[in-house]
């Protein structure tokens, strides 16, 4: 882990970049969750959005990211696209928030005991980048003062899917000045009637944000939740370097309790404090919060991709690639068209996708997790087509990018390029093929596929063989350390 000495009156930003969004599915899946998808937004992800709020020098030091390892080179190609840098750390497997701040307080400590941490989610959607910047300095005085602060929202309806938080007394000298308060008590995810009972109380949306001064943390995570703790300082004390990326170790994060940092900390520790505060946002929780947060059409229509309504109020649809998605006489409904699946429910219903999710899990629908288009660290690939013996691919190489060196046992392959120029490596020769041009690989050939050039490579891969399943890749050398 980085030890570089920074400004220290600089707030050390950790955006936590794991969940699999499933609430969002088709268009979310295990393979590309919610946050990397330009939702609400046409050209940037929610993520990308979020690293872009971070862009005051004045104010923030460089940003931590802290994700899985498959996700790892989204995450960093994604940081690229908008112009940032950061730290990128990777979680070997998913234990909920608390072990993440504990990675994230241990991390800043070691560059500043006192320095003060602001932890966001990555999926959160903010509509005044203004009042979200002026609520972060306001809270950051409380947590300088050793509170652990969090930003409460104010509610704009008795919701029913985030928590509660209700306010006590003011913090004591610069932090009461600010406006924030003690926190007197957390509430789980209320029914409607509960919920707006908490609202006439004064009780405020718990947004998730999270302020406080490393050393604080980790204090209260010794005291409440030292498992943790403990876990989490193991971990990045055997933490290894792989390219641009920080792992921690596997064996010793297994072993921190999954718990969220919620209930190892706020709600045990009396040094919790809440700012209200009042800005555009919402979690992107479910479909129907996505509608909230888009932009509608005069009938109350968000629509996004080749789609056409007619007779239709209060809807959502969303289609992806080619698919043209018509919706005629209906009220109150999502409909999301990807290329492999589709989604048809109610605006009100669109809670329980997730338990769907879980069904088709079960029942080893494989769209249940993985998108046709798959992510790599070199590009993506699509699978057009699969059948007895053959399987064919769209494969995009990023520029500059190229495959590992490999070979098959069971299948042969053919590359044709329509678009670009590709390095083809096979077994001691290198050419190159360019537009309308092919290449073939026999069965047990040593070969790569690589962009030299300057815009990204797509060609069509048709495999023939006994057996296509991606098992079947023998690698010999590769780049990304896979």
């Amino acid at each position: 882990m980085s030890s570089d000495s920074v400004n220290p009156g600089l707030i050390h930003p950790v955006i936590l970049c794991g969940g699999s969004g499933t609430r969002l599915w088709p268009a979310s899946r295990e393979s590309f969750p919610k946050q990397f998808i330009p939702l609400v937004e046409p050209d940037r992800s929610s993520f990308q959005a979020t690293v872009a709020r971070l862009d005051d020098a004045g104010l923030f030091a460089r940003p931590s990211i802290i994700t899985s390892a498959d996700a790892r080179f989204i995450v960093a190609e994604q940081v690229v696209q908008v112009g940032a840098a950061a730290d990128i750390v990777l979680e070997p497997q998913r234990r909920d928030s608390a072990a993440a701040v504990a990675v994230a307080a241990l991390h800043a400590a070691a560059r500043d005991p006192e320095a003060v941490v602001l932890i966001l989610a990555a999926d959160h959607v903010v509509g005044d980048t203004g009042a979200f910047l002026s609520a972060v300095r306001r809270a950051a005085v409380g947590a300088r003062a050793g509170a652990i602060m969090t930003l409460g929202l104010r509610p704009t309806e008795p919701a029913t899917a985030y928590g509660y938080i209700q306010p006590g007394e003011p913090l004591p000298d610069e932090a009461g000045r600010a406006g924030a308060y003690r926190v007197e008590r957390f509430h789980e995810k209320p029914d409607a009637d509960k919920a707006a009972g908490l609202i006439a109380e004064g009780a405020l949306w718990n947004s998730g944000y999270f302020l406080f001064r490393a050393d604080v943390m980790l204090e209260e995570l010794r005291i409440h939740a030292p498992g943790v703790l403990d876990a989490a300082t193991e971990a990045v004390a055997a933490a290894t370097r792989d390219l641009d990326f920080v792992r921690l170790d596997p064996e010793a994060f297994g072993r921190s309790p999954q718990i969220s940092i919620d209930y190892a900390v706020m709600e045990r520790t009396s040094r919790a404090g809440v700012l209200p505060v009042s800005f555009p946002w919402s979690d992107i929780g479910t479909w129907g919060a996505l509608w909230e947060a888009s932009d509608r059409d005069r009938d109350g229509n968000a629509l996004r991709g080749r789609v056409a309504v007619r007779d239709t109020r209060g809807s959502l649809v969303h289609s992806e690639g080619d698919t043209l998605t018509t919706v005629v006489g209906l009220d109150g409904v999502v409909v999301v068209t990807t290329p492999d699946a589709v989604l048809v429910t109610s605006r009100a219903a669109a809670g329980g996708v997730k338990e769907l999710v879980s069904a088709l899990r079960s029942r080893g629908e494989p769209e249940a997790d993985a998108h046709r288009r798959i992510y790599r660290p070199w590009g993506s690939y699509e699978r057009i087509d699969i059948g007895t013996r053959f399987q064919v691919k769209r494969i995009t190489v990023t520029p500059g990018a190229r495959l590992s060196l490999q070979k098959h046992h069971h299948r042969a392959e053919h590359w044709i390029v329509v678009k670009g120029t590709a390095e083809v490596t096979v077994d001691d020769v290198v050419k190159l093929v360019h537009e309308n041009e092919a290449a073939y690989l026999p069965i047990g050939c040593v070969h790569r596929l690589a962009n030299p050039g300057k815009i990204p490579l797509e060609l069509i891969e048709v495999q023939v063989g006994s057996y296509t399943g991606e098992d079947d890749i023998i690698r010999i050398e590769d780049v990304y350390g896979r």
